[in-house]
Parts: C-alpha cells; structure tokens; sequence
C-alpha cells in the first residue's frame, strides 16, 4: 500500500516563520509560492520594491514584505531580522539566494568585480547567518539554506571571482553547520544547475535546455532541507539538476 501525502501533510510549515531574501527573483518568488502552500508565514526580503510587493499581494495571507534591505551591511541585515522576529514572534528558517553571477577573465578585469561578488555572494550570507542563526539557536531550532553553484567546487575559464565567492560561501554554511551542532540548527547549500528562467533563454538562444532546472524543483527540494524532517542533514552541498 502506498501513502499519497499532500502538500498539506508532508513537509508542513504551519505557524513556522521563514525568511526568503531575495524574494523578487525566479528562484526566491518560487521557494516562497512552495512554503505558502506549505503553510509557512512568510518574510519577502529584497533589495527592490516592487516584484516583492507583487508576490506578498499574489500570496495573499500574513505574509509581509521588508524592502530596501542591503544585506550587504550588518546594520542592515541586523534590523531586518530584529523586525522581522517582533512581526511573526520567532524565526524558524531562512533560505537566501541572494547572488549575482559575473564571468571575467584573470588578465582582464576579474580583480575589479572581486569585491561586489565577494559581498553579495558570499559576505550577505555570513551577516545574514550572524543575524539569524543566533536567534533560531535559542529557540533550540532552525533551518538555514543558501543557494550556492558548482563553480564553487572548482574554478574554471573566466570564473575565478565567481568561482572563489561560490567557494567562501560553502565555506561560510559548512562552518556554520559545525558551529551551530548540537543546538537545533542546520545550515545547508543547494547547487543548481543552470536554471530555466526567461533570462537564461534569452541570454543563451538556441542553448540545449534539457539539462536546465526550473525555478519549481528547486523549490521543491529547497522546501524539504527548510523542513523538520530534514534534522540529520547539515553542512551539505547538494547539486541539484533536471533528471
């Protein structure tokens, strides 16, 4: 006999609070639509007002939007999770996918966008991280997951910036994972294939998509490492692709 759970009956975020920064993208506007139909109060955090402001009235409910955020800055990042805890009362998850990608060549100019990717790549995780996970720890649980890549693994043809940000920010979630051992809190990557966005198409006409990942599976699996049931997995960095 085989058991047919629903979205309602497995992986259920009721009264659970998750934080989604970077909202206003593909793949946070699709993680937030799988955790409200899983029931979990929602916090949209991005940079930009008006895609977040989209997805909380298109979600309806009490989730609510915290914009103008640079997570970039401590202050910042700080504030938002202080407001963010008086609004819902707890924290319960974070799944960021703050990023930004950049290909440059070593002999070129990878030396000038070394800084913007370091901070939005790899620097917002670790003060989102120093904000929140102090927070889920007293409450002895939490979930954080962040969006890395596989260049993180290895660097390649004009890559290296890229690259070394994928790599300090696995750096960054595997440390945490040990830090927070033992206190309910589990801090985890996901790295995606390329994802199936009309940016991707347009900027790749003609690209054989067959391997790409919609924005949904990655929600879907992002879903399950926010979840309870997820406890035993930490510190891992798990490649996600279209089967």
């Amino acid at each position: 006999h085989q058991t047919h759970l629903t979205k309602g009956e497995s992986m259920n975020f009721t009264s659970q609070t998750v934080i989604v920064t970077g909202a206003g993208g593909n793949v946070g506007a699709a993680i937030a639509r799988e955790l409200a139909l899983r029931g979990a109060r929602l916090a949209l955090v991005d940079m930009s007002e008006a895609p977040v402001a989209q997805l909380a009235a298109e979600l309806g409910g009490e989730h609510q939007a915290f914009t103008g955020v640079d997570l970039r800055n401590e202050a910042a990042a700080m504030k938002a999770t202080q407001d963010i805890e008086a609004r819902f009362g707890r924290i319960d998850a974070l799944a960021n996918t703050v990023g930004t990608f950049r290909m440059a060549r070593i002999d070129a100019d990878a030396a000038e966008h070394w800084h913007a990717l370091m901070d939005l790549n790899a620097l917002s995780a670790l003060l989102l991280t120093k904000a929140a996970a102090p927070k889920m720890a007293a409450r002895n649980y939490g979930r954080m997951l962040h969006v890395a890549a596989g260049a993180g693994m290895r660097g390649g043809a004009e890559m290296s910036a890229y690259s070394a940000s994928k790599a300090a920010l696995m750096r960054i979630v595997e440390s945490a994972a040990e830090e927070y051992r033992g206190r309910g809190v589990t801090a985890n990557c996901i790295m995606p294939s390329t994802i199936d966005t009309p940016q991707n198409r347009a900027a790749m006409p003609g690209a054989d998509t067959s391997s790409w990942i919609k924005p949904s599976a990655i929600a879907e699996a992002a879903a399950l490492l926010l979840s309870r049931e997820a406890g035993a997995i930490t510190g891992a960095s798990i490649p996600l692709s279209a089967p």
